[in-house]
C-alpha cells in the first residue's frame, strides 16, 4: 500500500447546497496533502471529474486523504467498490473524520466488513423483491386500467430506491412513470397489505 515514497492527494467534494469548503480543505491541508482534488456535486451525480482526475494520476504506494467517507463514495456499494479498486491499484485511503487507514490491518478489516454489509444489503434487496412479485402475482389484478408495470421494471424501481442513489422523481423519469406510480409500486413490495387500502 502506501510507502514513503508515495504521494498524498486530497478529495474534497462540496454539494451543491454547501457554500463554504474550508472545512474540508483546512483539514486536508494539515493533514499534508500534497494536491487536493474538489468536486462539486450531490451524493447521486455520478459524474464527477475531480475524482476521475485524481483516479488517473494515482500511481502504487500513493494514499488519498477525505474529510469524510461520505465525501467519495456516492453509497455504501459505490465506497466498497472504489476501495476494492485502490487496493488492487496498491493505492491507500485514509479518512480524517471516521479515523480510518486502509494501509493498517484495522482500517482493512473495517471495510471487509463494509463489504459483507454491502452485500447483505444486496441479498436483502432481491429477497424483498421476489417475495413482492411472488404475492403480487398470487392477489392477481382486478379490473381497472392495464398495468404499466412489468415484473422487471418493477423490480429495477425497488432496486434503485432501495439504493438510495436516485429521487423518486429521477427513478418515474426514467422508467417513464409518475412519481405516485413510483411510490405505489414500493409500498407495494414492501408493505403489500397498506398498498392495497
Amino acid at each position: 500500500m502506501s510507502t514513503a515514497t508515495g504521494m498524498t492527494f486530497g478529495y474534497a467534494r462540496i454539494s451543491t447546497t454547501q457554500q463554504d469548503e474550508a472545512l474540508q480543505l483546512d483539514a486536508l491541508n494539515r493533514a499534508g496533502c500534497t494536491r487536493i482534488y474538489t468536486d462539486k456535486a450531490s451524493g447521486a451525480v455520478q459524474s464527477r471529474p475531480a475524482l476521475d482526475e485524481l483516479l488517473e494520476h494515482l500511481r502504487p504506494g500513493d494514499t488519498i486523504v477525505v474529510w469524510r467517507l461520505d465525501r467519495l463514495g456516492r453509497s455504501l456499494r459505490h465506497l466498497v467498490e472504489l476501495v476494492a479498486m485502490l487496493e488492487e491499484r496498491s493505492v491507500g485511503l485514509r479518512s480524517l473524520t471516521e479515523s480510518i487507514d486502509t494501509t493498517t490491518p484495522g482500517g482493512k478489516l473495517i471495510f471487509h466488513v463494509f463489504a459483507a454489509l454491502a452485500e447483505f444489503e444486496r441479498e436483502l434487496i432481491r429477497e424483498r423483491t421476489y417475495a413482492g412479485l411472488a404475492a403480487a402475482r398470487a392477489r392477481g389484478r382486478v379490473g381497472g386500467r392495464p398495468s404499466v408495470w412489468t415484473d422487471e421494471k418493477r423490480a429495477l424501481a425497488l432496486s434503485m430506491y432501495e439504493a438510495r442513489e436516485h429521487d423518486v422523481s429521477t427513478i418515474a423519469r426514467i422508467l417513464g412513470v409518475s412519481r405516485a406510480s413510483v411510490y405505489r409500486a414500493v409500498m407495494s413490495v414492501n408493505y403489500p397489505s397498506a398498498a392495497t387500502r
